[in-house]
């Protein structure tokens, strides 16, 4: 194999490596890309995992260069041991993110670097001394997390240095906001919304009287304040629920209605929507409301090998 170098990121790979992500964006999410300062801002700190990231003790960047290239990378968290740290990640050591370009008539030794690269994220959660090894697919922009099914080198990849997938299997929808239904006559006498704050932006909620019987939220700085390109247009359902009573009667239907017509006020044009594969109604019914699926992207990955053995 030619000279492979596994090394830190250096600030001089960034244009390199930004290639690197958006290529892997856009084949999740359609003509989405971050900026070079986006990528930078993640693996210093990252804003948008605002209850994850403070628990963050340690970071690391690893880039591969193969003849003078910069043809894979992986950016590794270490998590804290007090109990400020949520047990699940107490004292565990991740990989972000690991990337690599797939292996082409040109470049047909990728594989192989990638090889080496993962081998040196193995070792590095090894010197961090860290009881449990994870890894993900976490990039900084919207619906690309996991390991989606539009990366089967990364999947190969893990599967090799020893990860399993243990966790949940998610869908990652996407509609156009003018395909989606129009307001119309509630389907319950008295039923009115009201909007507010959210918890995952503003919450549309469907009410009979001071009953709150379904809501849906839509959040819609997906661009956050600039950082990611191409997304002014763009939002994702934060939360879509119908109490058990209501369901079923056309009240779900009315709410992403409701919240259409605002998003259409806010020159939104693309919504993403999100679901568990186990959610057979819930998918069904995004389907019928406009939503296409994008990817189906496997989360949990877990590597028992390591910290078994020390």
């Amino acid at each position: 194999m030619p000279s492979v170098e596994v090394r830190p990121f250096r600030r001089s790979d960034r244009r390199q490596l930004t290639a690197l992500v958006n290529a892997h964006v856009q084949a999740v999410v359609p003509g989405v890309s971050v900026s070079v300062n986006t990528v930078l801002s993640q693996l210093e700190r990252d804003p948008g995992e605002f209850i994850v990231d403070p628990w963050v003790a340690e970071r690391a960047t690893l880039v591969v260069e193969q003849r003078g290239r910069v043809v894979a990378g992986a950016h590794l968290l270490r998590y804290g041991q007090s109990e400020q740290v949520g047990e699940s990640l107490r004292d565990a050591g991740e990989i972000g993110w690991l990337l690599y370009w797939p292996e082409a008539s040109y470049w047909p030794d990728s594989a192989e670097a990638a090889d080496s690269l993962v081998s040196a994220c193995l070792a590095q959660l090894r010197r961090w001394g860290v009881a449990r090894w994870y890894a993900d697919g976490a990039l900084p922009a919207p619906g690309v997390y996991g390991v989606p099914e539009q990366w089967p080198h990364v999947r190969e990849l893990y599967q090799r240095a020893g990860f399993v997938h243990e966790g949940h299997t998610e869908v990652v929808l996407l509609a156009s906001v003018d395909a989606l239904p129009r307001p119309s006559e509630a389907p319950v006498p008295g039923l009115e919304i009201r909007r507010a704050v959210g918890v995952n932006g503003t919450r549309l909620s469907a009410c009979l009287g001071e009953e709150v019987v379904g809501y849906v939220e839509v959040e819609t700085n997906l661009g956050d304040g600039g950082r990611l390109t191409q997304l002014g247009g763009w939002a994702d359902v934060g939360n879509l629920h119908v109490g058990e009573a209501y369901r079923r009667r056309g009240v779900a239907t009315w709410l992403v209605g409701q919240a259409a017509d605002w998003l259409r006020l806010a020159r939104v044009e693309r919504l993403l929507g999100y679901a568990w594969a186990e959610e057979e109604d819930r998918l069904a019914l995004l389907r019928r409301l406009g939503f296409r699926e994008l990817t189906r992207t496997a989360r949990g990955w877990v590597n028992r090998s390591g910290p078994a053995g020390r």
